[in-house]
């Protein structure tokens, strides 16, 4: 009978990984006591904040620990009422708002006759004052000159301003509709012609060129409808706008905003 041969047994070559999973084992519990040693215990952390918070405000610094009561909640405690101050008014700002009100007193009384005929408005703005004069007093259909009848009244209130040191801002507006004329192409000629022509008057009466603005806005800013005549008509006009002086600041000479200049 044939003798069986027994297979011989390979070595096993795949040890190393058990020696390996070790290592790798213990490194990580290395690695997580040190994590364990370097966090802070956050409880202590904050009661020793608090405690060094207090000592700094010279206040007496009250732990569970010490009293044996639950601790206070610091976030939720009811802050004191601040006490109330007295209401402090600005004695010049008082003033300035006096002054105004004694400028639009004698504008309104310088052209009383055509305030009550509603071809002159005045308004009280929060910083000053818009005196909006209808443009068929002051001028022709098209024109820019001045008439006769215009100038007395215009003169009354260049006397008014020449008193004060609040820049005045001329403004010229038209109503819609195009023109197209030799002296003037559009609406935007005409309307910074027209708010040249109070700003010379004023000058010539007395009043710092240096306070004064020429503007034209053409139709671009109606206060009415241009659908009507009647809209049309309130649109065209020049309107007056006298700016505070800031308080205490400027004099009667008129040192204020730039010189009188015709622009869009």
């Amino acid at each position: 009978m044939a003798i069986k041969r027994r297979e011989e047994e390979h070595e096993n070559h795949e040890r190393w990984l058990v020696s390996y999973a070790d290592f790798i084992t213990l490194l990580f519990a290395f690695f997580v006591v040190m994590y364990a040693i370097s966090t802070l215990n956050e409880g202590k952390y904050r009661v020793l904040s608090d405690a060094l918070v207090m000592a700094f405000r010279h206040d007496r610094v009250v732990t569970p620990e010490t009293t044996g009561m639950a601790p206070i909640n610091r976030t939720t405690a009811t802050p004191l009422p601040q006490p109330l101050r007295p209401k402090v008014v600005d004695p010049l700002r008082k003033e300035q708002e006096r002054k105004l009100l004694d400028l639009a007193s004698k504008i309104k009384e310088a052209l009383a006759p055509l305030v009550k005929t509603g071809q002159v408005r005045l308004t009280q703005l929060p910083k000053g004052i818009a005196v909006e004069i209808s443009a068929s007093v002051l001028f022709a259909p098209g024109q820019a000159t001045l008439q006769p009848d215009s100038i007395s009244a215009l003169e009354a209130v260049a006397q008014v301003l020449s008193t004060t040191p609040d820049p005045v801002q001329v403004e010229g507006h038209t109503d819609n509709l195009p023109i197209a004329s030799a002296q003037f192409p559009s609406n935007w000629e005409l309307a910074s012609a027209r708010a040249s022509s109070v700003v010379r008057l004023f000058v010539t009466s007395g009043v710092n060129p240096a306070r004064l603005t020429a503007t034209g806005y053409a139709d671009n800013r109606p206060v009415e409808s241009n659908d009507t005549p009647e809209g049309r008509a309130r649109n065209r006009r020049v309107t007056l706008l006298i700016i505070a002086a800031p308080p205490g600041g400027g004099d009667t000479n008129g040192n204020g905003p730039a010189g009188a200049a015709a622009g869009a």
